[in-house]
């Protein structure tokens, strides 16, 4: 094998080249490993493009870049990936041992559609790490998945990484308007900003899969395909329509080259602020506005956290749902008594926020989960003719966040040999109580169970109450495993 062509910011990834031959091939291990540097140094240029210095160099750097990548990324994707959304594969590899779906030597990722987790395994393949795949996944969905979520998202995150056993939240700050019922949107700079300080492959080489999927196009999915009969194609079309005004069905490609314009500037951007502005200009221009009194306001911060027997619990902090899902783990772990119903009778019918899930896993136990949301199914409904973006109806109110809660249990700082389990959940006004269940169904596993968990994963929870994805990720005797209730909704790759 060829020495690499450069460092995996976590443990246990094998820096893979595609021209050595397919997934399929034996695996060797790499020997090198460097532990994450987030005080690397970073292009802290602040002014508008125009006036950068040597913008012009990093421009035709970056197209060059984009040009050459884009008929290998379409390539890849159309393809590499299923598009019937298959569960992944359990063959053995040669001379290797087989393993059951969804588990892995190296890495792999979950999320709610193939045509993504094809994306992020390939990211992580080229020797991307965790954050690499995660985000490089989150912007696909931005495109596939319009009515859960996108560049006109919230997004909340929590990373865990396995060499310096430290969990980190990111937030998008407070809910904000930009316009009466329509949400600031946050993605790009959230993302930036994750990406910026823990990401290992360059930034425009993540969004290369989602600008190629927005410019050629998408073959739209089960997903998609039942928002779109479930909501009606006002205000979507052309963009998810036929000539004649229907919506598109299963198999129908769709294209937004107006979004790939904005991927293709976001790209170029080299700070978060910037990546945010390629798309804030634009719309503010679509809406006739002046413009909001302030923008986005992303934070990467500690991730809350609980001691417990079985080692360390870590959510996001408020506003999300992370204070509220620990202190019920808290309370349901003190009793000792059997795991809460997942299913409470919910109060006066809240409305359930439409969102969207994913993660990934690297097999030495880092961690990233990723939850978004437009509010409602295709956000606001307003589609902005500049940008090809949906913006959200998720603004400034108490109950804003609620929806968000990812939750990982991993090993204290001194404890470097603990298993680490993430779970994260959409789509059910119950989350903290669904993510309990699971938790606690977990943690009362018998331990006659434990080589058989070792070997398949943890078993997943069984119910998201009618509604909703679970998914669930862990790293066990140096394997990666993934899964997801219900089974069907979601798709896992890995290597």
């Amino acid at each position: 094998m060829e020495p690499p062509a450069g460092p995996v910011l976590y443990q246990k990834l094998l820096l893979w080249d595609p021209s050595l031959g397919s997934e399929d091939d034996e695996e060797e291990e790499t020997s090198e490993l460097v532990a994450p540097d987030t005080r690397r140094p970073h292009d802290s240029l602040g002014n508008k493009f125009g006036g950068l210095p040597g913008a012009w160099a990093r421009l035709g750097a970056a197209l060059l870049l984009l040009v050459v990548a884009f008929s290998l990324a379409a390539r890849q994707l159309y393809t590499g990936a299923d598009p019937t959304g298959s569960l992944g594969s359990a063959a053995p590899r040669p001379g290797g041992h087989p393993h059951h779906p969804g588990v892995y030597h190296h890495g792999a990722i979950v999320s709610p559609a193939a045509t993504c987790s094809h994306l992020g395994r390939e990211l992580l393949a080229a020797g991307g790490n965790v954050v690499d795949a995660g985000v490089g996944a989150a912007l696909c969905l931005a495109v596939v998945h319009p009515h859960a979520t996108g560049l006109g998202a919230m997004f909340w995150g929590l990373f865990h990484n396995s060499t310096s056993r430290s969990s980190t939240a990111l937030t998008s700050g407070p809910a904000q308007t930009l316009g009466p019922g329509l949400g600031l949107p946050t993605a790009l700079s959230t993302l930036r900003l994750l990406h910026m300080h823990f990401g290992h492959l360059p930034w425009s080489r993540l969004l290369v899969g989602p600008t190629t999927l927005a410019r050629e196009g998408f073959l739209v999915d089960a997903a998609l395909a039942a928002a779109l009969a479930a909501r009606g194609t006002k205000g979507l079309c052309p963009l998810l329509c036929h000539a004649d005004g229907t919506p598109l069905g299963p198999g129908a490609r769709a294209t937004n080259p107006k979004l790939a314009a904005v991927l293709l500037r976001a790209a170029l951007a080299p700070t978060p602020d910037l990546a945010g502005d390629a798309l804030l200009s634009l719309l503010v221009r679509d809406l006739g506005l002046q413009g909001p009194s302030s923008g986005p306001t992303p934070a990467l911060e500690p991730a809350l956290q609980l001691a417990v027997t079985q080692g360390v619990l870590s959510t996001t902090p408020s506003p999300s749902a992370g204070p509220e899902l620990l202190t019920v783990l808290e309370a349901a772990l003190r009793s000792g008594g059997p795991s809460p119903d997942p299913c409470p009778a919910p109060p006066q019918a809240p409305v359930t926020p439409v969102g969207s899930v994913l993660a990934t896993i690297d097999s030495s136990g880092s961690v990233l989960l990723l939850a978004s949301s437009l509010n409602s199914s295709f956000g606001s409904g307003h589609l902005s003719p500049s940008t090809g973006v949906l913006l959200s109806n998720l603004v400034a109110k108490p109950m804003a966040s609620a929806w968000a809660c990812p939750l990982i249990l991993h090993g204290g700082a001194d404890d470097t040999e603990a298993d680490v389990l993430g779970l994260v959940a959409s789509g059910t006004p119950a989350v903290a109580s669904v993510m309990t269940h699971a938790l606690l169904s977990h943690l009362a596993a018998p331990q006659t169970q434990a080589q058989t968990q070792h070997q398949q994963g943890p078993t997943p929870s069984t119910s998201v109450c009618g509604q909703g994805i679970l998914l669930q990720v862990a790293a066990q005797a140096e394997h990666a495993h993934v899964s997801s209730v219900p089974s069907s909704c979601c798709t896992f790759q890995g290597f």
